[in-house]
């Protein structure tokens, strides 16, 4: 007989005002990485929020809600928005959109953990894909780096992708090359018909002369070991 498919409950999502959120101790992130604060919130004042914080509700010693929410998992967010408060460019009691999980088997510090750990940086085949699309609309180099806090050299890297033929796109996107390598084809202009002309066995730079040198040197060590004969 087939067992049963249990269902899965997600937590609620409810509005709560800034004022009646903490930061948790149990949020994993203690170390400063990616776009600081300051940016995060100058981002939030533009766009508004794109994701929601994760909440616990408080409970006093009788086991009794409180009324306040701590935040396990959204610690930077949380930051940016209580940057925008002190700067009264946000009111104390504005609702922040929050997922509220009052699960008493899944601790605060794994929520925190997972929401960072599950997290995954964008692949530069997609930043390139989303900068050229803003490049089309009219959006300068320096607009686009503004908005996503990167510099315009990173900008003019990832458009340069645009000259390089889709076979190699390919090929890096299947982990086949080096961002590196990549860019090294970017300025040959190399067209996606010479390129199956040469294959990608030679337009791709292999690792054969290091091997070389490396067997070389072995000999090299062999000989300055062997003993001479007198």
């Amino acid at each position: 007989m087939a067992k049963a498919v249990q269902k899965i409950k997600l937590s609620p999502s409810r509005d709560i005002p800034f004022n009646k959120l903490v930061l948790a101790q149990s949020n994993v992130r203690r170390t400063k990485a990616g776009i600081s604060i300051e940016d995060l919130a100058e981002d939030i004042a533009r766009r508004s929020l794109l994701q929601s914080l994760n909440v616990r509700p408080i409970s006093d010693a009788e086991g009794q809600e409180t009324g306040m929410f701590e935040v396990p998992a959204g610690g930077r967010r949380y930051r940016a928005l209580e940057l925008l408060v002190k700067q009264k460019r946000l009111a104390k009691t504005a609702p922040v959109p929050c997922i509220v999980s009052d699960s008493t088997e899944i601790t605060a510090e794994e929520d925190s953990l997972a929401e960072n750990v599950h997290r995954v940086a964008l692949h530069p085949l997609d930043q390139f894909r989303a900068f050229q699309a803003l490049r089309e609309q009219g959006r300068s180099e320096e607009d686009i780096a503004a908005i996503f806090f990167v510099s315009v050299n990173v900008v003019k890297q990832r458009l340069r992708l645009a000259t390089v033929s889709q076979a190699l796109l390919d090929v890096y996107a299947n982990d086949g090359m080096s961002l590196e390598q990549l860019m090294a084809f970017s300025s040959t202009g190399t067209s996606l018909g010479e390129h199956q002309q040469v294959g990608l066995r030679r337009a791709v730079p292999d690792q054969a002369p290091s091997d070389r040198a490396r067997r070389a040197g072995l000999r090299q060590a062999r000989a300055i070991r062997r003993p001479r004969c007198l």
